[in-house]
């Protein structure tokens, strides 16, 4: 059985790694025999992320680029949003279609939150034509643990979703505010709750000591922030300098709450752009903090998922704003902080505590607001510890879930 993952193109986000990394290593559980064509924009770099991926049954391919007409197509559905009505773009020809898609049996859209407005129309676009390619092959096309919408900015893109979803061959949502949306679109018949595979992720060890940092009396805070969080921030109208809200954060944290901080990039383009970096951003933090000395530490560069899970495994809280990098936090029974800039975060959260008191508002986030979103966690650390540990097991069976869908292609 050849499973072709779309939604992802590069592990320089190790968000998109873990899901790629998770989902192979739940579906291998139950179907040992299959493999995955897994797109990349650099297989070489990717690879090397992934030394024993082939010895798992995964092959890299090129992949897929968005074609001009997609883009060209978002920015009039953009000015003009009735346009969307009248039809959308479709993968007609083998030339058009990404390698490795027609010697698929099975197509899974992964990639978390690529069914929604958080990005332009181009990529929505694309990615739902890759899916119609897979149906118009006649192979089971299946949503994997993803986020969905909400489209209802754009009424005429929410009609085309609500068809385009109700032909998939299934959908698994990794929250129930993503189940309530979709049957309030009118799909239901082919949805099924998960958790995101990722909670299911097994971290793999790694030496700290070249840069952990100097523990203060309480233990280790880790950190992640990104570029991301900085421009929704500037968006929102708040005009406190971003990287000083943080450092003042973090001298708060070490000085008067006896903390140490480790700072964690989750995502950082291999091949070293600047752009969306969280490298970039914590590098520039750490400048603002160096008079804090060995009580203040980053974790190099190219450590990949599996690594990066394990090292905030080992501290005593987190505070994330990628998604991956809280869900890494939650499944090591880590107590968390999510910064949320959509609904997944939300959404997550909702699901696994029953409230959100664990998620800040990215709109609202300065020094301030940092620092109670840490006090509720050390609060709330034994009751946290608590819940984390009678509810992860049940969320990685969850994570596992979807993984019968497949059974029915499995003689594909």
């Amino acid at each position: 059985m050849n499973i072709y993952l779309t939604g992802q193109n590069n592990f320089g986000n190790r968000g998109c790694e873990a899901l790629v990394r998770s989902t192979v290593d739940v579906i291998r559980s139950q179907f040992p025999d299959a493999t995955f064509l897994v797109p990349s924009s650099d297989i070489t770099r990717d690879s090397a992320q992934w030394p024993d991926a082939a010895a798992v049954g995964v092959r890299f391919v090129a992949a897929g680029t968005i074609p001009g007409r997609f883009i060209q197509w978002s920015r009039i559905s953009t000015r003009l949003p009735l346009l969307s009505r009248l039809g959308w773009l479709s993968l007609n020809t083998a030339r058009d279609r990404p390698p490795g898609l027609d010697e698929a049996d099975v197509v899974l859209s992964i990639g978390g939150d690529n069914y929604s407005l958080d990005y332009d129309l181009a990529s929505l676009a694309y990615f739902v034509a890759v899916a119609e390619a897979g149906l118009r092959r006649k192979i089971p096309v299946i949503l994997w643990g993803a986020s969905v919408g909400p489209f209802s900015a754009m009424p005429a893109v929410e009609h085309f979703m609500a068809r385009h979803l109700r032909r998939l061959s299934w959908i698994t949502v990794r929250e129930t505010h993503s189940l309530a949306y979709l049957a309030g679109i009118g799909v239901s018949q082919n949805v099924s709750l998960v958790a995101d595979s990722a909670f299911a992720l097994p971290p793999t060890p790694v030496d700290v000591s070249a840069f952990w940092p100097q523990p203060g009396r309480e233990g280790v805070l880790g950190l992640n922030v990104s570029p991301l969080v900085a421009d929704v921030r500037a968006r929102a109208g708040l005009r406190s300098d971003f990287v000083q809200e943080v450092a003042r954060f973090i001298r708060a944290t070490v000085t008067e709450q006896g903390l140490s901080v480790l700072l964690i990039p989750h995502v950082a383009p291999l091949d070293g752009s600047a752009r969306n970096n969280d490298e970039v951003m914590l590098a520039t933090i750490a400048r603002a903090c160096v008079d804090l000395g060995p009580q203040v530490r980053t974790v190099p560069g190219g450590m990949n998922a599996v690594q990066l899970k394990q090292i905030i495994g080992q501290c005593r809280y987190f505070i994330g704003a990628r998604t991956h990098a809280t869900i890494a936090a939650l499944s090591m029974g880590v107590p968390t902080l999510s910064i949320a800039y959509s609904i997944k975060a939300l959404g997550i959260n909702r699901d696994l505590f029953d409230h959100e008191h664990y998620v800040l508002d990215t709109r609202r986030l300065d020094a301030s607001s940092l620092a109670e979103g840490l006090a509720r966690l050390v609060s709330d650390e034994s009751n946290v510890h608590s819940l984390l540990d009678s509810r992860i097991h049940e969320w990685r069976s969850r994570a596992q879930s979807g993984v019968k869908l497949l059974q029915p292609s499995a003689a594909v």
